[in-house]
């Protein structure tokens, strides 16, 4: 056992080995529900028992096994699931024959990743597939994964939605009652019906992503592990289906955000805005990645979605200083979304791309067309709109729009970056008033 303070050993397991633990627990139950249920018993039990013995060395095993044993002793005060705890006590008995107490994560790493479903063997991967049966709608999918998978909290679900948390409370619950009665296999389907529910997939893992890179909630702006883990399963859906350029579209767009993310932080762990990044801090290894994965996509088939906010990404990455970026093709290419995938916020990033190739007047034109009403709850709507603003002059206007998105920001990180930046402009705004009443 390892001594040291105990409460950090568990949250930093919790936080680096949910998703595994409970895509290990629903492979062996069937049962999502369950598994949760299980996992979550084994985290109090931790906190009972590594106080008094010490965090174990192989944490994450400690917590399935554990889990497991909770498991067991539900279902058999459960005379209904009997069948279950066999399977339960049989996976049991080979992974200690096996002597496989490891973390889950280490299991999943030494896995073989075939391209042909039968022999991908990813838990977490076959969960992402569940989860997004069309036994339930497409929101529900996301939530329920963002849940189950990735071991968001409801409360940050509803955030990320901007839905009541009740609400969402009942989504989830909704969805997880839907999968257990249309008794939906936690594997991967077949190649014929992988083609039907590739695009929910692909919604999950863009979010699971974006979840990371900008956090909706929480003292952190950024979740390195769940940006990993979106990248790992990006890759997976690219061997599954590698004639997919929608698929390889996402992957290529997934690397080369991602490799901007460590300059995206100062030391502090503050927001670094895109113009102000170190761009010898990117991964230079990673962008040819993405570049290359995009070139696969676009000689497959013409751009979609993906492949679209990939070119703008890549055109971001290519830049060899903020001054020189094409904003004009990025313009174009959010003009280009924004016909084949609307959304308000594409609308908003659009404007801002034309503020700053055509001046910021030109931005704010285009951002009058966007619907506020929609996107009133978005902190990132009032910093593009305050930013228009300033740039145009309104300083005034500005402020309040900075005000508003001070109020509305989600994490630490962000209200700290824009206490700064809301200074700043203050500070610049006065020195010219009185510059101007002399």
């Amino acid at each position: 056992m390892n001594a040291g303070p105990v409460p950090e050993a568990l949250l930093r397991v919790v936080r680096d080995e949910w998703r595994a633990l409970i895509a290990t627990l629903v492979r062996d139950l069937r049962d999502l529900d369950l598994a949760e249920d299980a996992a979550q018993e084994a985290v109090v039990q931790a906190l009972r028992t590594w106080p008094k013995t010490g965090a174990p060395d192989r944490p994450g095993a400690w917590l399935l096994t554990t889990a497991r044993r909770k498991a067991i002793d539900r279902l058999r005060r459960d005379g209904q699931y009997g069948e279950k705890v066999q399977l339960l006590l049989a996976s049991e008995e080979r992974a200690l024959a096996a002597s496989s107490l490891r973390d889950p994560a280490e299991v999943h790493a030494e896995r073989h990743e075939d391209q042909h479903t039968d022999h991908v063997g990813d838990d977490q991967l076959a969960l992402i597939f569940a989860c997004c049966h069309p036994a339930v709608s497409t929101e529900a999918q996301v939530a329920l994964t963002l849940r189950s998978l990735c071991g968001l909290s409801t409360t940050e679900i509803a955030r990320a939605f901007l839905v009541p948390e009740a609400t969402m409370a009942q989504r989830l619950v909704r969805a997880k009652r839907k999968l257990r009665d249309a008794r939906v296999p936690f594997s991967v389907p077949e190649p014929a019906e992988l083609t039907k529910r590739v695009d929910s997939v692909l919604i999950v893992v863009y979010l699971v992503f974006n979840e990371g890179y900008g956090a909706s909630a929480g003292e952190h702006t950024i979740r390195g592990a769940l940006c990993a883990e979106a990248i790992r399963l990006a890759r997976l859906l690219a061997r599954l289906l590698s004639g997919d350029a929608e698929v390889l579209g996402l992957l290529a767009l997934l690397l080369l955000t991602e490799a901007r993310r460590t300059a995206r932080l100062d030391e502090f762990g503050d927001l670094v805005p895109l113009d102000e990044q170190d761009r010898e801090r990117w991964n230079a290894a990673m962008i040819e990645d993405g570049l290359a994965v995009l070139a696969r996509a676009a000689a497959i088939e013409s751009a979609g979605p993906y492949q679209l906010q990939a070119a703008i990404a890549a055109l971001h990455d290519l830049a060899p200083a903020a001054h020189r970026t094409d904003w004009a093709a990025i313009a174009t290419l959010y003009g280009e979304l924004e016909r084949t995938a609307p959304s308000p916020m594409i609308r908003v990033n659009r404007a801002v791309a034309i503020s700053l190739a055509d001046g910021p007047e030109a931005g704010l034109a285009h951002l009058a067309c966007v619907d506020a009403n929609e996107l009133a709850e978005r902190h990132v709507y009032h910093v593009a709109h305050a930013d228009l603003l300033w740039r145009s002059g309104a300083f005034g206007p500005a402020l309040v729009a900075y005000d508003e998105a001070l109020r509305l920001a989600p994490t630490g990180g962000e209200r700290r970056f824009l206490t700064r930046r809301i200074a700043a402009r203050r500070s610049s705004m006065n020195a010219a008033n009185e510059q101007s009443g002399r």
